[in-house]
């Protein structure tokens, strides 16, 4: 591994500033996105009137605690565009996530928006030791998935050059590194551990390979994962976080020459860690909900966004902006396969639209060398002929492909085929993966 740690007079003033130089920042621009968010989101405008706050009501950082928080229910109650704050002619890109109604959550950026994201991408990708002139390799998605065109526009604004691979065909990705010699891979972790074992299989070092640096997100790794990726593949690699309900991939990263946590940059977005029954905020260090509050976005202002996520804040040490430990677990049921975000509810609803089925059913994951994989048990209805099975599979893996956007076996049980519970709880999902070491 080679560490490209950066020069002090290679950062932005603001990595490098005092906390009352980062506060004061930080006051002024929720003081706007608050005004921002009431003066043209009749949402926010309702839910702030309802808890007898208004912006002006926030004088001190800490006051922000006063207004009500916002979740992916509240994205999906104003679908597709209600939460918007500008005109949508000057919306210039919309993204979206799985939601779990069956309906995306919506994302909207105006051109001021993306060059924030750019922007601070970009500073991830320099926090990683990337610098203009190195070739990334992408392998997130792209389409309305955040990942891939999120690193492809930080990529190009530090003056990088990019290879838009985009996931999958992954001997071909492997064939591309050979030839093309880029210095930095984006990819989840899960993935970059594939195109290891695809090197191996063409009779290939990953480690003798031109890249230095990985820069990983999407999904929970665990520190043993970054151990390996790093010793198979003679990298260093990085933590990048970030979610597309407040900007995308780049809310947070790793500095490489500390991998101690990824860094919020809080200059853009501003953290909390609540108690996850109560709402209270809790001290720096202690474990609880990740919140964040949007600082200068245009199209989408975000108040107090509850993440579902579980970490804590900890205090700066390679920048002057505090960083999140590693995600321990989530407050709600959501899941993550393959970088797509999987609730059961999802799936409970596209059976409950088949009336061939039961309701009954259960999500059993699994462990593919590296990759997760998810199984939907299913049962038939008692009137329902056997003859039908292999129809009724076919249609609902569609369906799950389709809505949700992962692929699935779905296995078709007789009646009474899911197990019950005596405690009237139904166990909806069974995860047979191995333990995080």
């Amino acid at each position: 591994m080679v560490q490209r740690s950066p020069a002090p007079s290679d950062l932005e003033p603001i990595e490098r500033a005092s906390r009352d130089e980062l506060q004061a920042l930080q006051l002024q621009r929720m003081q706007w996105s608050l005004k921002h968010a009431y003066d043209n989101v009749p949402h926010y405008r309702a839910a702030f009137d309802a808890a007898g706050v208004h912006p002006d009501d926030l004088r001190m950082l800490a006051d922000i605690a006063k207004f009500p928080f916002t979740t992916k229910k509240e994205l999906r109650d104003n679908y597709p565009f209600g939460l918007f704050a500008v005109p949508r002619e000057r919306v210039v890109r919309v993204h979206a996530s799985s939601g779990t109604t069956g309906k995306p959550t919506v994302v909207g950026y105006t051109q001021n928006d993306i060059d924030t994201w750019a922007s601070v991408v970009a500073r991830s990708i320099r926090a990683a030791g990337g610098r203009q002139g190195d070739m990334v390799h992408i392998s997130y998605g792209y389409g309305l998935f955040t990942g891939g065109l999120g690193a492809h526009y930080g990529a190009e604004r530090l003056g990088c050059t990019v290879v838009p691979m985009s996931g999958g065909q992954t001997e071909k990705q492997v064939q591309l590194i050979q030839d093309f010699k880029p210095a930095i891979i984006m990819v989840t972790p899960s993935y970059m551990l594939n195109i290891i074992e695809e090197f191996q299989r063409q009779g290939l070092d990953a480690a003798a390979s031109s890249l230095k640096v990985g820069i990983f997100g999407a999904e929970p790794w665990t520190d043993a994962m970054r151990a390996e990726i790093q010793q198979r593949a003679g990298i260093d690699a990085v933590d990048i976080y970030g979610l597309s309900e407040v900007m995308g991939p780049g809310v947070a990263s790793e500095c490489i020459e500390s991998k101690d946590g990824p860094v919020i940059w809080e200059d853009y977005f501003y953290p909390e860690i609540v108690d996850p029954e109560t709402g209270e905020v809790l001290p720096d260090g202690a474990q609880g909900e990740l919140v964040f509050t949007s600082l200068s976005k245009e199209a989408l202002p975000i108040i107090r966004y509850r993440t579902r996520d579980l970490t804590r804040l900890l205090p700066p040490t390679s920048r002057s902006m505090r960083r999140i430990g590693k995600i321990t677990g989530r407050s709600d049921d959501m899941l993550i396969i393959r970088g797509v975000n999987v609730f059961p509810t999802q799936i409970e609803e596209l059976i409950c639209k088949m009336p061939k089925l039961s309701p009954q059913y259960q999500l059993v994951l699994t462990r593919d060398g590296h990759l997760d994989k998810l199984e939907v048990l299913t049962e038939l209805r008692p009137e329902t002929s056997a003859g039908d099975s292999e129809a009724l599979v076919r249609e609902l893996e569609q369906r799950i492909k389709t809505n949700v956007g992962v692929s699935t076996k779905v296995t078709l049980l007789p009646p009474n085929g899911i197990e019950r519970t005596l405690t009237g709880k139904a166990r909806r999902v069974v995860d047979q993966r191995p333990a995080s070491r």
